[in-house]
């Protein structure tokens, strides 16, 4: 990483400096009269109650790209500089802001890497926005497993030897995905992985999504870049100062061609971007080159803490460096708490609701055994402290709601630990092929055997369960259903209470389900469980 002073290359290097937001800051301060878009015209067209809650200077900077302002599609003034100084931040030989979050950072390396027909190995706890990436590229997926924790209900990462393996198993492969660290914090030996895929010549691609931070602070794990990957996303907002939707993608090395990467970064960005989120990049890259292992010793410390008061309280458990070391568990992102409730008869779910309804305490995600706690640069003490309160409060009460079928199948396989995540399940078609392919709609408890056409993912976290292409087997049917009685909610699905499925057409069968009843019962049908919600 840069001193603040001078780059890796040595050359003058001044992170003081935020380009992009300065030109955008002069343009207001000019007094220019505008006749340009957005139509509010700098604020003053704007709904009167939105424009006093939001103020003046940030509607001053909805601006369009004019002369003047660059062009994020083809920067070549204060864009194309802040990008440099987030490259130098980043130890990158090119940085990327990215106004459609890392999702558009995934869809991209796809692209960029593999040509359609090719494969591409990836975990099969990708994101959701990675099966976007081969469903529209045309790159076929060799999933990799994870290594799955059954005590913590979660899929940790692959290891070295998974990725080895799968190169062995399929010399044809066009690059290697990884995602580290997981939604949890849990890094994988990236350093590792890296060697492994770079003896066959092969780029690495990396979701760093939930990492932005970790280039930033010694105590925390090898962030991507240094690690050897060839590109790189970092979800600049998720744990640092920029906007929600804006993120970073970071290439280095020889691997990617740039100008083909060039040329997939302007697919994915708008003609019209909001350049309050593009400023909102350039000042978090100051705020992380100059303060950033200041600001994150700080918030390691209380996450520390915090972790430490949260496992004295009886029945609450936050795993930390007892699990490093473990299969898929390289390093630990100390700043992600996850607060397992199960020992409380509690889930997930309703640990999350009854923190938020009674303690006013909002968590990032729950699933079935956990509620995850975010602490970043943002994190006070007198929040960690609420937090505690919330959750020791909560270990002191009875459940107050069963949500659970009378049959109380879900309850039991709790407390008996049989609960089990499912089994990855064949892949049968090519994404790409089978989300475009003619399908009808099935009911869902009967559609074992049949060609999966859509996403299906319990959100948060955002991992599909079954995918475009992929075989729905009988663990599959059994696993979804006890999560939506469990409260969660599906993204993907056409049917999000899951009655039924979209499938691919058998062949022979030119019709397909148009009965009302089916589509009344897909789409007009009251929700029967609250779902998990995220911050």
């Amino acid at each position: 990483m840069s001193d603040g002073t001078h780059g890796e290359s040595g050359a003058p290097v001044d992170h003081q400096r935020t380009p992009y937001f300065d030109v955008l800051m002069d343009y207001v301060d000019s007094g220019v009269v505008p006749f340009h878009t957005p139509g509010h015209m700098q604020g003053h067209g704007m709904d009167a109650t939105f424009r006093e809650f939001v103020g003046d200077n940030v509607l001053a900077i909805d601006l369009t790209q004019i002369r003047g302002l660059d062009d994020l599609l083809q920067p070549t003034e204060s864009i194309d500089e802040a990008q440099r100084l987030a490259a130098d931040a980043y130890g990158a030989d090119h940085s990327f802001f990215l106004i459609n979050g890392s999702t558009s950072g995934n869809q991209i390396m796809m692209m960029a890497a593999a040509d359609p027909g090719d494969k591409i190995a990836v975990p099969r706890n990708a994101h959701k926005s990675a099966l976007g990436g081969l469903i529209m590229s045309g790159v076929l997926p060799v999933y990799m497993q994870p290594e799955v924790d059954e005590g913590l209900h979660m899929d940790h990462t692959v290891t070295p030897e998974t990725v080895r393996r799968t190169l062995d198993e399929h010399p044809d492969l066009k690059a290697i995905y990884i995602v580290s660290p997981t939604y949890y914090g849990v890094a994988a030996d990236l350093a590792r992985i890296a060697e492994v895929v770079h003896e066959r010549g092969l780029p690495l691609l990396l979701d760093e999504a939930w990492g932005p931070h970790f280039r930033f602070h010694p105590a925390l794990p090898l962030d991507g870049i240094a690690a050897g990957a060839d590109l790189c996303i970092n979800s600049t907002h998720k744990m640092l100062g920029s906007l929600s939707q804006t993120a970073m993608l970071h290439q280095k090395g020889s691997r990617i061609r740039i100008d083909r990467l060039k040329a997939v970064v302007k697919l994915f960005l708008s003609t019209s971007p909001n350049l309050v989120l593009v400023a909102s990049l350039d000042v978090a890259r100051r705020q992380m080159a100059l303060e950033g292992r200041r600001l994150l010793s700080r918030t390691i410390e209380l996450a520390n803490d915090t972790r430490n008061r949260l496992n004295a309280i009886d029945g609450i458990y936050c795993f930390g460096a007892e699990l490093q070391g473990r299969p898929g568990v390289f390093e630990l992102d100390p700043t992600k708490i996850t607060v397992t409730v199960k020992d409380l008869g509690y889930t997930g779910y309703e640990a999350e609701e009854i923190l938020r309804r009674r303690y006013n305490v909002q968590c990032e995600l729950a699933d079935l055994f956990n509620c995850l706690a975010l602490f970043t640069i943002g994190t006070s003490q007198e929040a960690a402290d609420r937090l505690v309160h919330g959750v020791a409060q909560l270990a002191r009460e009875d459940r107050p709601i069963d949500v659970f079928s009378p049959s109380g199948v879900l309850e039991r396989r709790m407390q008996t630990g049989t609960y089990a995540l499912p089994k990855m399940p064949p892949l049968r078609m090519a994404p790409r092929e089978a989300f475009l392919a003619k399908t009808e709609l099935v009911r869902f408890k009967e559609s074992r055997g049949r060609i999966c056409a859509e996403v299906i993912t319990p959100y948060p976290p955002g991992i599909p369960v079954i995918a475009p292409g992929e075989e729905i087997t009988s663990d599959i049917i059994e696993y979804l259903d006890l999560e939506l009685r469990a409260g969660v909610r599906m993204q993907g699905p056409y049917d999000a209470e899951l009655r039924n499925v979209r499938v691919v057409q058998e062949a022979g069968d030119d019709s397909q389900v148009r009965d009302e009843t089916v589509e009344k019962a897909a789409v007009g049908a009251p929700a029967r469980h609250a779902g998990a919600r995220r911050s």
